[in-house]
């Protein structure tokens, strides 16, 4: 149980600090893996904080400003998340450069000075009216323990912060409405955000024996470094029927139909320290949680309520000697049916139901680290990166995207 907890105390770590070291979790000795865990702090996340807070102060008196930006020549090389916007428009989220907007012409940069509440790091949303929102979790404050969180709307001219509540709501207010946005909490808070097109509502998951179990091996009087909850999402993801699902860092995957929830523990999932990072829909209607090893279908007419039956994956077409496709951080299906799933650095891999082909992300003979995988308005395929900018799908191979 202790070293499953340390290994994700490590992986949350790790992601905080610009998830460089992701690759090297299931390679790590538990010595090495305990001592990061228990001696490190949070300081690589406070960025500066007494300049963020001037920059913060002024967005608020920028909300209502036309946000202009800066027009420059390229993108950032820590992009994280692609977004195309109905409108035609290609949004790009930086790790801790704001955001890039691009029209086919122009690439423009926007920050906190335009009125971002902090960096973006979690996925770009968009609602029926065409507004942006781009969701902030993860900044730390000055004592590296309390972490803040935001979602900002771009409103086509200025932006400007939602309300964020200070205290979760009550169990009741889980609903599940068609046209809600739905986003990450802060780390450590095992919380959700949705948005109903008025309000966000800060919500608590539901509690699990094996949550329950990691939070009480390791009590915050013994493991004061330890910064996180395994019920801390990675991802939310709306099915093909609406449902909703929660991807977590340490109990597994979770599924809510608007009235129940149901678990798939994370003893089952076998993701280890790496959690549920990805999850995916694919053309036969089962769902694939950041391993190649399984995929699930759900049956929700059991009088128990849904439950899930375990199908057989693919291996690691490269060596049959590996059980599975290792590292997936991002999934999507493409506009031919196929699963793509893109690995930390083990390049994308493509499944048709049949055949596995992988298409390795190089600079020069360097592996790329990927953190996303998105797929366009076109049904062109793009990566986000944690070093090297954004890739693109040519047809053939994915490159560099440059303006």
């Amino acid at each position: 149980m202790e070293n499953i907890l340390v290994n994700r105390c490590c992986a949350k770590l790790a992601e905080s600090r610009s998830h460089r070291c992701i690759g090297r979790i299931f390679r790590s000795a538990f010595a090495l893996a305990l001592l990061a865990a228990l001696s490190s702090g949070v300081t690589a996340q406070d960025k500066s904080l007494s300049a963020k807070s001037e920059q913060n102060a002024s967005a608020k008196d920028q909300t209502q400003t036309v946000a202009k930006g800066e027009v420059v020549s390229e993108l950032d090389s820590a992009i994280w998340r692609v977004h195309h916007a109905r409108n035609g428009d290609y949004w790009f989220g930086s790790q801790d450069r704001g955001v890039y907007r691009y029209d086919g012409k122009t690439l423009v940069n926007f920050t906190t000075i335009d009125g971002l509440n902090y960096d973006p790091s979690g996925n770009i949303r968009e609602d029926k009216s065409g507004n942006i929102y781009f969701p902030t979790t993860g900044v730390s404050d000055a004592d590296g323990r309390k972490f803040k969180q935001g979602v900002t709307r771009f409103d086509g001219k200025a932006f400007s912060p939602l309300a964020v509540p200070d205290k979760a709501a009550p169990a009741d207010a889980w609903k599940l409405e068609p046209d809600d946005l739905w986003f990450r909490g802060a780390q450590d808070t095992g919380t959700v955000l949705r948005y109903d097109g008025k309000s966000l509502h800060l919500l608590i998951l539901p509690q699990t024996k094996e949550g329950d179990a990691l939070v009480a091996a390791f009590p915050r009087s013994r493991f004061p470094n330890i910064n996180f909850s395994p019920y801390d999402t990675y991802i939310n993801f709306k099915d093909s029927k609406g449902h909703m699902w929660f991807g977590t860092g340490g109990v597994g995957v979770t599924r809510y139909d608007g009235k129940v929830f149901s678990w798939l523990p994370e003893s089952e999932l076998r993701n280890g320290s790496f959690g549920s990072r990805s999850i995916v829909e694919d053309k036969d209607g089962r769902f694939w949680f950041s391993n190649s090893l399984h995929r699930y279908a759900v049956n929700p007419s059991d009088k128990a309520g849904p439950s899930f039956r375990q199908e057989d994956g693919i291996r690691d077409a490269t060596d049959q000697t590996k059980p599975q496709i290792e590292g997936i951080m991002s999934s999507v299906v493409g506009h031919d049916g196929a699963l793509w799933m893109a690995t930390y650095d083990g390049g994308v891999w493509r499944y048709d139901g049949k055949d596995v082909t992988r298409y390795p992300v190089k600079d020069g003979d360097k592996n790329i680290t990927l953190y996303t995988i998105s797929k366009d308005n076109q049904g062109v395929l793009w990566l986000g990166t944690h070093t090297a900018g954004a890739y693109r799908f040519s047809g053939q191979s994915f490159e560099r995207f440059k303006p």
